[in-house]
């Protein structure tokens, strides 16, 4: 248990912290020469079974306030020290409401200088107490009355917090560790030593550490926890880190000594904020404030996620942009004070470190703040599944709050989500919704084939903004190549149709494609001929030639790159793949360095390149290009799988295909999906 002494300057809460435990907390040179405390001081008591109680003396002036906070946030018990002579105080107050902010709920209430106050004095001294107290998360605590000189109280005060120790116990071990770092020193022999107290989990020699949020891997040589020598540090204490692997100049105050997975600072962030009722008027848009996090104070603006400003007393939701990146969880309390230092305007708790720059007040959006404003995880995993968009990342969901690996694990096969792999990693979908964003799929599907019965398929860009524009595009994907689907949906790259809808050749449609397609192919893959070419080869009419491969096109097995100009599909797959290794050399790359790799002229690598920007692979700026990772999957390499049949057969239609008008062309079972719709019904590619 850690206990925190809070008041007004020159109130006496070193002298008493020193007649608890023996130990002058006071160690500066400047301290001790103006008997003031100026920075945070630490001592021990022991507390029987309970190990040992750890206190840490705050300053009480109110310019040392930024102090106060760096200590106040590892408080388990309220010591509140009010002097005999000068009875409440400015900061007396103010202390108070901090720790009201920062949820410290238990506590004890010391009238020190007892021994040069009147009975009539102590009995005022508590009436002010009590009703400061009234209202607040301390009404109805123990007063008592102690003097540091002659020990009067001292030692029922003792018992009493000693009594405490058990009523309060250790703090929840379920979370992954983090320690909020006060101070950073070296010491000979040892090396870098970085003191706190441990805001959740374990630690113990030997560790891998991160320092966040500077990013920094640390090992943890040895500890001591509560003053002692220990094999491991847990949640609640005081604990000395000796690191390696860093020098003590590299670690600041307000630093995070944490578990490497829990690494991941944020500049925005969407909190509940309380504005304190003494404040002078409400808080304004964008308003400057300082922001205390843990041990750590840096400048931030509050962004309302209201119509209205916040008055004094109110609260309500807000978005917090700091100025520089904070390594905190979901949970965490804080604490606003003005730009000037000169008062605390409110505080609150953190709710989602992933906030949004844009489109942050619309009801979607504050009903999924809600939705995550829970201590309890289960529940908040279960009403972030039923908010749009109703999936969530369950590694960063458990990184967010620090919640352990084999603590998500529960937690997720108790709602038993649908898991999705997808390259930037799993998703979370409830069953339930999975189930109707499938069966929405194969009406826009069916309703598609009705009204483009001569198309194969519609783009899975187009089908996934008329499902669930929400839904990451990989996911999408994923879902459609979910076993459940077998036999009702089928996907080819970046198309997808009804498993009873394809498109066949007749037999001489087909028997002309087969003396194409080798053409198309091998070594001269990368310079097809065009259809002059072909049917110049062949001896055959250019129109004919032309719908023939366009109407392929359309089937999934060509590109048009350009007008008359036919790529196979597994072609520009290929060509897609040398786009991306040409990023190795650089982000970006020339039109040369791509048509060396083709080994083709200047204008078929633009025309080329060209398509590639319609689609979004790449993106063009001026005379370069950088590929697009989010648009690679829609031309996948397919020259692994088995050649469909284009044979016909039966089903088949007699005669030559008109294929301008699509007559010639047939729905029938099976079959493959198409890459490119005529500019008609072709889709946007963002």
């Amino acid at each position: 248990m850690i206990v925190g002494t809070v008041g007004h300057i020159d109130h006496g809460k070193t002298a008493l912290v020193r007649a608890l435990t023996g130990t002058e907390t006071d160690r500066l040179k400047e301290e001790k020469a103006r008997g003031i405390t100026i920075d945070l001081g630490f001592a021990y008591m022991p507390a029987g079974d309970c190990g040992v109680v750890g206190f840490i003396d705050v300053p009480g002036h109110q310019r040392l306030i930024r102090n106060m906070l760096a200590g106040a946030t590892g408080i388990d018990l309220m010591l509140l020290v009010v002097a005999a002579d000068d009875g409440v105080m400015p900061q007396t107050r103010e202390h108070l409401a901090i720790l009201d902010l920062l949820g410290i709920s238990r506590g004890l209430v010391a009238i020190t200088k007892a021994d040069i106050a009147t009975p009539d004095r102590i009995a005022g001294i508590r009436n002010q107490i009590d009703n400061l107290l009234l209202g607040s998360a301390l009404q109805g605590s123990p007063i008592l009355p102690v003097s540091a000189v002659t020990g009067e109280g001292v030692d029922e005060l003792r018992q009493r917090i000693a009594s405490l120790a058990p009523e309060i116990g250790s703090r929840p071990a379920d979370r992954l560790f983090r320690l909020a770092v006060d101070r950073s020193f070296s010491i000979r022999g040892a090396g870098t030593v970085v003191t706190g107290t441990v805001l959740s989990g374990s630690v113990r020699p030997g560790d891998e550490l991160m320092l966040s949020p500077r990013g920094q891997l640390v090992r943890l040589r040895g500890l001591h926890a509560q003053n002692r020598q220990a094999e491991e540090g847990r949640a609640g204490e005081r604990c000395a880190l000796n690191l390696a692997g860093i020098h003590h100049e590299a670690i600041s105050r307000g630093d995070m000594i944490l578990s490497p997975a829990l690494h991941a600072p944020s500049t925005r962030i969407d909190a509940r904020l309380k504005v304190l009722a003494s404040e002078r008027g409400p808080i304004t848009q964008w308003m400057p404030v300082h922001l205390h996090h843990g041990a750590a104070e840096l400048p931030a603006r509050v962004v309302h996620l209201s119509d209205d400003p916040i008055p004094p007393g109110g609260e309500a939701f807000v978005q917090l942009v700091t100025e520089r990146p904070i390594a905190a969880v979901s949970g965490d309390r804080f604490v606003i004070r003005d730009t000037s230092a000169s008062r605390t305007v409110g505080g609150g708790v953190l709710i989602d470190l992933r906030a949004p720059a844009r489109r942050r007040r619309t009801p979607a959006r504050l009903a999924r703040i809600a939705a995550q404003d829970c201590a309890d995880d289960a529940a908040v995993l279960a009403a972030l599944l039923r908010q749009p968009p109703n999936h969530l990342d369950p590694d960063a969901f458990a990184r967010d709050r620090a919640i352990p690996p084999d603590r998500m694990a529960r937690i997720l096969r108790d709602h038993d989500p649908v898991l999705i792999d997808t390259p930037r990693g799993r998703l979370a979908i409830s069953r339930g919704r999975v189930a109707a964003l499938m069966a929405t799929a194969q009406g826009a599907l069916a309703e598609f084939h009705a009204a483009h019965p001569h198309f194969v398929g519609i783009g899975l860009e187009r089908l996934r903004h008329r499902c669930d524009p929400l839904m990451p595009a990989p996911a999408f994907r994923a879902l459609l190549l979910d076993p459940a689907m077998a036999g009702r949906v089928a996907l080819d790259g970046a198309w997808v149709r009804l498993t009873s809808h394809e498109l066949r050749l007749d037999p001489e449609a087909e028997a002309l494609w087969q003396r194409i397609e080798p053409m198309l192919g091998g070594e001269a893959r990368f310079r097809p001929p065009r259809v002059r070419d072909f049917a110049a080869d062949l001896d055959r009419p250019e129109d004919e030639i032309r719908d023939l491969l366009r109407a392929l096109s359309r089937m999934g097995r060509l590109h048009e790159i350009g007008r008359d100009r036919f790529f196979l599909r597994d072609t520009v797959g290929e060509m897609v793949e040398i786009v991306f290794v040409l990023e190795a050399d650089g982000p970006q790359f020339a039109v040369a360095a791509f048509r060396d790799r083709v080994e083709n002229g200047r204008k078929v690598a633009i025309e080329i390149l060209d398509f590639f920007d319609r689609h979004g692979v790449t993106i063009r700026r001026g005379d370069l290009r950088r590929p697009n990772s989010h648009r690679r999957h829609l031309f996948p390499r397919d020259n692994h799988t088995e050649d469909k049949d284009f044979s016909g057969g039966e089903s088949s239609p007699v005669g030559r295909p008109d294929f301008k008008s699509g007559r010639g062309c047939q729905t029938v079972p099976g079959g493959f999906d198409s890459h490119s719709l005529p500019p008609e019904i072709e889709e946007a590619s963002s």
